[in-house]
This record gives structure tokens, C-alpha cells and sequence, in this order.
């Protein structure tokens, strides 16, 4: 069926993800990075924190709050009463994520990175579900969602952009100015607080979403639902690929500071090299558009971590030493990691159809939830495995570095993540839902 969405609805629905983008950015490429050098926290210890607070609260939070939504009926919708009630509260976690006191060691310094981790991360899941499963409910078009995504991505990826390139330039900026290393640290994240606030409450304001018939609040207990979620082959194939690849990214991501600063010597361009990667990102993300009307999403998403993983390879290659041929690396990198932000999001509510044709409900917000439990969870073993194989290798914060320890960095950077993802290409090469099978799927939902 063919649902066309106007142009402006997609550019409001995408705004919201800059701020979001914020906080995962962030996280991804220098939490682990703040704890270590900054707060002067140990990586295992800060490592153990984060993974110890993902696999207890999260497996709680985010199916929780996605059933909630599913069950929600207002004039506002299913999604948007959520949204609006945690944008502060979101914004607020993002400042004091960065804003621990210097000079923390054991379990003061494992709380207070749990606590104030499972306070961003329960914010951020208050609003975040709900917006994720909106785009399955504004349209059932399987190319329409592509292109909103594709839209939505155009925004993630310039959060990404600023809170990568940006988190240094901001802390620089504000420690020019006089201010401590810890201080900056958490201006830095007061500024991208206010960023996420405003740009939720434009979303939340400005979508108007089409009256849908089908779209009434479930009626399914909790336990069934989760039931269906795991009797749902092409959702639980996703889930195993996304997993392996989101453990496998998220590594590599942590580690790139890392390697930039210690291996290529170049900790005064790492927001340049993250600007060619993330900018890389944003150009290829409607070239990837463009490849998806020409082949199914799976083998599609397969090209592009193929595509990065060349780049990735050649980079643990580089000798000690500042190099140009990390931009070129960069360039090639980010033109294959652009398919990781335009299909996964886009296979996620095409697995609602093989639920709808199942329960008669839908139950966009559960899957959501689920999802966001499993990339959150995965995201939180990638920082941990980083901060253990610091630890492991002997890294020594802001000083010279072993040979030991630069080969730890190197191997945990790119060899581990390109032996993960090649694992997962399999399973994207022979993803169950193509174009053709969706379009039956919807059919057979909305004839319920």
C-alpha cells in the first residue's frame, strides 16, 4: 500500500533525535573516555558500573514503559503524553551524567556512576520508546518508513556529530575560558541538556499524526505480549544480529579516543577525524535510501558493514604516529556505517506486521521497548569490554602507553569489531522480510 507522508511531518518527527543522538554520542565516544581521564575513575570498575545498571534496571524499564505507551489512550495519542512528561527530566540527566566529583575510588565511584548512569538512561528511556515507536504508527508503507527514517537519521547523525566533534570543542572552549577539566566536562553537558529539551518539546508540539482505526490502545497482558515479541522469528533474527553488532560498534566507538590520542598521537584532531566519519555518515544516508528501492533491507545493511569493515581493518595497520590516512579511513568508514542509521530502524516496525497479523493488536510500543533494552544493554557491554581490556592491557590514563597497551587498543578497536560483524552478514544476507512479504503482511493486518 502506498502512504505518502508530508515532507514537514518527517522533518518534525526527526528533530527530536538530535537531542537524543546527544546523549548516545556522548556516551558512545567519551563517557568511558570522561570517566577514565577526567573523573579519574577505574575503566573496569566504571566498565562493571554501567553493565551491572543495564542488566538489572533495563531489562525492567524499557519493556515497562513500552507496554505503557501501547496501553495509553489520550488526545495526545499513545506516544507523545510520555514524550512531553520526561523532556526536562531528560535534559537535567544529561548534565549530571558529567557532572561527578573528581577523586572517586571504590564503591563511591561505583555508585556514582551507577546512579547517575541509571538516571540518564531511565530519562532517556521515558521519552525515547514512545518516539521510536511513533514511526511505526505514522505510516505502513515499507519504503515510506525508509525515507522517514532516512529523514529522522539526518538529525541523529547531526547529534552525533555535535556530541562527538563537538564534546571537545565545547570543553576546550570553557576551559580556555579558566575553567577545570571537570567543570567544562559539565558545562558541556548542561548545553547539550537544553538541546535535548527543545528540540523533544518541537516534536511533541509539532507532529500531527493521522487518526488510525486500528491503532487502539492494547488490551493484551504484559506476559502475552512478551510471549509474542519472543515467538516472533524475524524479530528474534534481528535481535541476534543486532546485538552482535551493537556490542561490536559500540567497542569500537569507545575505543576510538583511545586510538587516536595514544596510537596515532593526533588527541588534537580527534574532532576533525569525527567529523569526516560522522559528516560521511550524514551525506551517504540518502545514497542508502536510494540502494534500498533496489534491494531488500537486509542484504542492503549487509553492504554497508562490509563496506566499513575494510576501513576499519586498514586502520589497525597505522604505525604509531600522526597520519592522513585516518581521513581516508574516516571517509570509507562512514560511508558504510551511514546503512547502519537508516535499516535497522526502518526493519523494526516491519516485524509489528508479523505481530498484528498474529495477536490483532498492535504492539509497536513493546517491541520498541525490547529493542531499546537490547541496544542500551549491548551498548553498556561494548563500553565495558572497552574499559576492561584497558585494564587488561595495562592502559595507564594520560601517559605514555606500553607496547602492550597500544596493541590492546588497536586489537579491541578494529580486529574484534570486523570478527563480530562479519558473523552477522549471514543473517542480514537472509533477513525473512522483504519488500514483497511485507507488503502481504500489511495486507493480511488490516483485513483483521
Amino acid at each position: 500500500m502506498s502512504e505518502k507522508l508530508p515532507m514537514k511531518t518527517k522533518i518534525l518527527y526527526g528533530i527530536a533525535d538530535l537531542g537524543i543522538a546527544l546523549l548516545t554520542s556522548s556516551i558512545q565516544f567519551f563517557l568511558l573516555f570522561y570517566y577514565t581521564d577526567i573523573a579519574g575513575i577505574n575503566p573496569g570498575l566504571a566498565g562493571t558500573a554501567l553493565l551491572v545498571g543495564k542488566f538489572t534496571w533495563d531489562a525492567i524499564n524499557d519493556p515497562v514503559f513500552g507496554y505503557l505507551s501501547d496501553r495509553t489512550r489520550s488526545r495526545w495519542g499513545r506516544r507523545k503524553p510520555y514524550m512531553l512528561l520526561g523532556a526536562i527530566p531528560f535534559g537535567l540527566s544529561i548534565w549530571l551524567l558529567f557532572s561527578l566529583p573528581p577523586g572517586l575510588v571504590g564503591v563511591k565511584a561505583f555508585l556514582a556512576v551507577l546512579g547517575s548512569f541509571l538516571l540518564a538512561d531511565t530519562t532517556q528511556t521515558l521519552v525515547s520508546v514512545p518516539y521510536y515507536a511513533l514511526s511505526a504508527e505514522l505510516t505502513y508503507d515499507y519504503d515510506e518508513r525508509t525515507s522517514l527514517i532516512s529523514i529522522r537519521m539526518i538529525f541523529t547523525v547531526l547529534g552525533y556529530i555535535l556530541g562527538a566533534a563537538a564534546t571537545t570543542a565545547v570543553t576546550g572552549m570553557f576551559m580556555g575560558m579558566g575553567w577545570s577539566k571537570t567543570a567544562a566536562y559539565s558545562g558541556m553537558g548542561a548545553i547539550f541538556g537544553v538541546v535535548a529539551i527543545i528540540t523533544m518539546l518541537i516534536t511533541v508540539l509539532g507532529v500531527k499524526e493521522t487518526p488510525r482505526p486500528d491503532l487502539m490502545p492494547a488490551k493484551m497482558a504484559l506476559k502475552q505480549q512478551l510471549k509474542h515479541v519472543f515467538k516472533n522469528k524475524p524479530f528474534v533474527q534481528f535481535m541476534i544480529m543486532s546485538t552482535i553488532i551493537s556490542i561490536s560498534f559500540t567497542l569500537l566507538t569507545a575505543l576510538l579516543p583511545y586510538f587516536l590520542t595514544y596510537q596515532l598521537l593526533m588527541a588534537d584532531q580527534i574532532s576533525f577525524v569525527m567529523l569526516v566519519l560522522l559528516g560521511t555518515v550524514a551525506i551517504f544516508l540518502i545514497p542508502w535510501r536510494l540502494v534500498s528501492k533496489k534491494m531488500n533491507k537486509g542484504p542492503a545493511y549487509a553492504l554497508g558493514l562490509f563496506i566499513a569493515s575494510i576501513a576499519i581493518v586498514a586502520a589497525f595497520f597505522l604505525p604509531q604516529g600522526p597520519t592522513p590516512w585516518i581521513y581516508v579511513i574516516a571517509f570509507v568508514a562512514g560511508v558504510g556505517f551511514s546503512a547502519q542509521y537508516v535499516f535497522p530502524w526502518s526493519m523494526i516496525p516491519d516485524v509489528i506486521e508479523v505481530d498484528a497479523a498474529q495477536s490483532g493488536e498492535r504492539h509497536e510500543g513493546i517491541y520498541f521497548g525490547v529493542n531499546a533494552f537490547l541496544g542500551k544493554m549491548t551498548g553498556a557491554i561494548g563500553i565495558a569490554v572497552a574499559g576492561w581490556a584497558l585494564d587488561l592491557y595495562g592502559y595507564v590514563p594520560d601517559a605514555i602507553q606500553t607496547t602492550q597497551a597500544l596493541f590492546g587498543i588497536r586489537f579491541f578497536y578494529a580486529i574484534v569489531p570486523v570478527i563480530a560483524f562479519m558473523i552477522a552478514l549471514p543473517l542480514l544476507i537472509w533477513y525473512p522480510i522483504t519488500r514483497e512479504k511485507h507488503a502481504e503482511l500489511v495486507k493480511n493486518s488490516l483485513s483483521q
